[in-house]
């Protein structure tokens, strides 16, 4: 039986892979051992099962796991648990683990990089690891507007990041090939991970909101002929397993993406979200403009969006108004020539993000993003 390593599975991604597992009945070959933030095992399973009822699992899957299947500690601090002796079994990893804010936290590099190195290096000296697959960012390639970014091209390092987040999962790549050349390092890189083709965000309302936010506002920076290129958490996680387990790979490196073919257009989630609200299309009254524009109107905010800080709403503005713009899509013909097949297109379940959102207002469904 392979031991599998999972970290981050209290969040979004890492959920998404322990799902796929308890749903998938894997747990039948493969021993499930979770890295958790918490004072004890017990804590740590109900932080865990917490987070898994988000994705309606039975209890009778969910009694798949224990206490036994919980490694308390936290990547601040990896010498919590680099020691302990259940990583000497460990077969599989997948590192889900990250702190993934748009915002400015101060932990960012302590996990993202430098604790994340510490546990790559400790897992580098497990003799009997035969995958550690690292879940990284498609937008860490820096891509230039407008472009298909292929999954053999170099990172494109005369572009700057929009945000931290994206430099540092960036660095932590570049770091662990330098530094841990035994490890059997596999890159897999999402691009925009919005909600769950089954539940919508009942998981998480990541990015979604801002979707939500540009379509009350009838304004953004793009255009709406500009495409986005979305993939649903629950076809990331798939990926992420069939790329642990796989008895060979031809590539360490991975674009988890829609692709050229799949990306989605704004007009087209404008229409999605008005039937799921049977609403009227806003495609007549949007406007593109630009962030300095959106400076000039932040007094209009509370009145269209509700309740919120003028001033956090600007950055979130700035910010995923600056990867709108992009316009990019990511190659995915690595896992297509796998037999992995095309995710599901973001139109087919924005029904079912809206209805799971309904109700909420963008200061509460953004702050996922913010912490």
């Amino acid at each position: 039986m392979n031991t599998l390593l999972i970290t981050g599975a209290t969040g979004f991604v890492g959920g998404a892979v322990v799902e796929y597992f308890l749903r998938q009945q894997l747990t039948t070959q493969n021993k499930l051992l979770l890295l958790v933030r918490a004072d004890d095992n017990a804590t740590g399973l109900t932080r865990i099962i917490d987070n898994l009822k988000k994705f309606e699992l039975s209890d009778e899957q969910l009694s798949a796991l224990s206490e036994e299947s919980i490694l308390t500690g936290d990547l601040a601090d990896p010498e919590s648990f680099i020691q302990d002796s259940r990583l000497d079994n460990v077969t599989h990893v997948i590192n889900c683990a990250a702190i993934a804010s748009f915002g400015n936290n101060p932990a960012m590099w302590r996990v993202n990089v430098e604790g994340s190195l510490v546990f790559a290096k400790r897992m580098a000296q497990v003799k009997g690891l035969q995958r550690f697959v690292h879940v990284g960012t498609a937008m860490a390639s820096m891509p230039d507007k407008d472009s298909v970014f292929y999954e053999g091209m170099p990172d494109n390092e005369q572009n700057e990041d929009l945000v931290q987040y994206t430099a540092s999962k960036r660095a932590i790549e570049n770091l662990v090939r330098e530094e841990c050349p035994s490890l059997p390092f596999v890159v897999a890189r999402p691009s925009i991970i919005v909600g769950h083709t089954q539940f919508g965000c009942q998981p998480s309302s990541s990015i979604f909101w801002v979707f939500m936010m540009a379509i009350k506002l009838k304004k953004f920076t793009c255009t709406l002929d500009d495409q986005v290129d979305v993939i649903p958490v629950d076809y990331c996680a798939m990926v992420l397993a069939k790329l642990c387990l796989a008895t060979e790979l031809s590539h360490n490196f991975y674009h988890i993406s829609s692709g050229e073919e799949m990306c989605t257009p704004f007009h087209e989630i404008d229409t999605s979200v008005a039937k799921a609200n049977n609403a009227p299309r806003i495609i007549s009254e949007y406007e593109q403009i630009s962030y300095q524009d959106f400076t000039g109107i932040r007094k209009q905010f509370k009145d269209v969006l509700g309740p919120c800080n003028d001033k956090i709403i600007l950055r979130a503005i700035k910010l995923y108004g600056g990867f709108a713009q992009l316009n990019v899509k990511f190659d995915n013909s690595r896992l297509l020539n796998m037999g992995i097949p095309k995710p599901a297109a973001f139109k087919s379940y924005i029904d079912k993000c809206v209805s799971s959102t309904r109700g909420q207002s963008i200061s509460e469904l953004m702050r996922v993003d913010f912490k």
